[in-house]
């Protein structure tokens, strides 16, 4: 809950920063300025809201879960799993492809 929090908080200050942006660069446009850097309180307040985000979002993760074979089997039967998937061999088919035909004799 405190992580759905945080991110709340941190995507309202994103668009905040933004919107103080905006008007502060209309702002310099009306004064014929377009050039000029950012007021340290709008940077101030993109950082915070970074560090809200990145907080949140470790808070709103779920836990891990175990990757292990065992882990595994305690959801599986032993019957709902294929055992020699990792046995299949696939190199010896080509050789009967690229290989020249064999003349066949025929005595009867």
């Amino acid at each position: 809950m405190l992580g759905r929090i945080f991110l709340l908080l941190a995507t309202l200050g994103t668009f905040h920063a933004a919107y103080s942006t905006y008007e502060h660069l209309s702002h310099l446009k009306a004064l014929e300025r377009p050039e000029g850097s950012l007021p340290q309180d709008i940077v101030l307040e993109i950082f915070i809201a970074l560090f809200l985000g990145i907080i949140g979002a470790c808070l709103n993760t779920p836990a891990f879960k175990e990757i292990s074979w065992s882990s595994e089997m305690r959801k599986h039967k032993i019957d709902e799993m294929d055992s020699r998937l990792g046995f299949a061999n696939y190199v010896n088919r080509g050789k009967m492809l690229f290989s020249k035909p064999v003349a066949v004799s025929s005595k009867t």
